[in-house]
């Protein structure tokens, strides 16, 4: 059996539309809407492809509408796309996100999952990056053979205590310098990490023709043509330069 794992897809229809990997069953570790111009076909996507899903902080930020205070980084650009984000989804879509569980058990080609979005201690917002000693306490007592994270936008495969942890990175969005999209693939019990070219203009130019302010538009610019963004951003006295911090805000 061969299972499509992805994450943090983040509005980026070009980059969603562009997977051609032929699987069996999708799995989907969350954050399908903000940053991105194109929520709604992203959710239609998944929710027309993926066997389960699980909820980001993104997809419960949007569907709860969240109040949000960024003054930097990429906490600013969740403030600056929440309110669009929620204006160009229909009320289908927020209910779907709503209603996604922030932690699914799930049984594929007889290998017991765990889906969660951020870590099974805190399901959206633990940050956890490819430390076998910090998730060890974090899937231990589980009972299952894989537990299938996102979050971090990180793509990692690691063994713990019995417990394969997977995070397939991001599929829209990336913060380490490369601008390709990043899934993963479970083959027969073989795990592999992919890394996916895709039309980053298509996305540039639906950011150009979005409700985003022009600083938001700007700084995705930024990101999905180069993988980090570059401009400045806004801060209580005017700018700042960037300066590296996680992504999960």
């Amino acid at each position: 059996m061969r299972i499509l794992l992805i994450s943090d897809i983040h509005g980026n229809w070009p980059a969603l539309a562009a997977l051609r990997e032929p699987y069996d069953v999708c799995l989907c570790m969350g954050d399908l809407v903000e940053y991105g111009p194109e929520p709604g076909k992203v959710i239609d996507w998944v929710r027309a492809n993926a066997a389960h899903c699980v909820r980001g902080n993104h997809d419960h930020g949007v569907a709860q509408n969240v109040e949000i205070s960024g003054v930097g980084g990429f906490r600013y650009l969740t403030m600056a796309t929440r309110a669009p984000t929620i204006q160009m989804l229909s009320a289908e879509h927020r209910r779907y996100l709503a209603e996604l569980p922030t932690i699914q058990l799930a049984t594929v080609g007889g290998k017991r999952f765990l889906l969660v979005h951020a870590t099974p201690r805190d399901p959206m917002d633990e940050y956890v990056m490819a430390d076998p000693t910090q998730w060890a306490n974090r899937v231990s007592g589980w009972n299952v053979d894989y537990v299938c994270v996102g979050h971090t936008h990180y793509q990692f495969a690691l063994d713990v205590v019995g417990t394969k942890v997977i995070n397939p990175g991001s599929l829209g969005l990336q913060r380490d310098g490369v601008p390709t999209a990043r899934y993963a693939i479970i083959d027969d019990g073989k795990i592999e990490l992919k890394t996916m070219e895709y039309d980053t203009e298509a996305v540039v130019a639906a950011v150009m023709d979005s409700p985003f302010e022009d600083k938001a538009k700007a700084m995705l610019c930024d990101v999905y043509r180069l993988g980090r963004y570059q401009h400045a951003l806004p801060s209580m006295n005017g700018f700042h330069a960037p300066q590296p911090e996680r992504i999960g805000a």
